[in-house]
């Protein structure tokens, strides 16, 4: 089976490329293969880009078909390893750079939230936690993520209401730090590397738990008190109502696929 998450070391920088043939679903495997990417990151490299290879989409997000299988080891496992991976990623000891150029839906949003530095390319694509609109309660791990970035009338419309935003309006809300127009992604990358190059990198990491205790106490909380199997087991029959769009397509897939 061919690897869905690309590897790349050049000159200290890790460039981890996400493509899985489709639209990036955040499985449990699609994870693993990333949080390997970031190990090797770890020890090799000394700045961190995450980026999608498939046009148009970042992630579709966790696969909507195992919660609506309505197996919670298989959703348990997913969505943990989702929360661990976020959860690592606010304490990574190198800068990260998450770019958005297409959809992110609410594993990839996780991931770009919990990115160090986050560019977007202007486009008609969007990024949020739409959960409620397909029938699941966003979990608390992402919630208090989110909390940690978003200005707080944005964390309500988005956590409460499921909204989406494009580019220019994600970088109000806190989701993104810079958007470009989308012949100016490489060229942005590359200055916000020799910016990062200059930081002294030990001070760095320590600013970052400094800053990010709080949210990643509550994140590791959240995720001990909610990622169990028997708090899946008391909402399986809520999550086995999920009803996929699309004759069981990821809303993500339709126009991309």
């Amino acid at each position: 089976m061919p690897a869905k998450v690309t590897y790349e070391l050049n000159d200290g920088v890790a460039r981890i490329g996400l493509d899985d043939g489709k639209v990036n679903v955040m499985s449990a495997a699609m994870l693993g293969e990333i949080g390997a990417a970031f190990d090797r990151a770890e020890t090799e490299a000394e700045i961190v880009v995450l980026r999608s290879g498939r046009p148009g989409i970042f992630s579709a997000g966790f696969d909507l078909k195992v919660f609506a299988s309505g197996d919670a080891a298989r959703s348990l496992e997913m969505v943990r390893a989702g929360a661990e991976l976020a959860l690592r990623l606010m304490s990574f000891p190198h800068p990260t750079i998450g770019v958005m150029e297409g959809h992110a839906y609410p594993m990839g949003t996780f991931l770009l939230l919990a990115c160090d530095v986050r560019l977007g390319a202007r486009g008609a694509h969007r990024l949020g936690l739409n959960e409620v609109a397909i029938g699941i309660a966003p979990p608390s791990f992402a919630i208090e993520l989110a909390r940690s970035r978003l200005h707080p009338a944005w964390l309500s419309r988005t956590v409460t209401l499921g909204e989406m935003y494009e580019p220019e309006e994600a970088q109000a809300a806190g989701f993104l730090d810079r958007v470009v127009a989308p012949e100016m992604v490489d060229t942005t990358i590359e200055t916000i590397i020799t910016g990062l190059r200059a930081i002294h990198k030990p001070s760095l990491a320590t600013a970052k738990r400094r800053l990010r205790q709080g949210a990643m106490d509550a994140m590791r909380a959240a995720i001990d008190r909610e990622l169990t199997m028997a708090a899946y087991e008391a909402s399986n029959r809520a999550r086995s109502a999920v009803a996929l769009p699309g004759r069981g397509r990821h809303p993500a897939e339709k126009g991309l696929a």
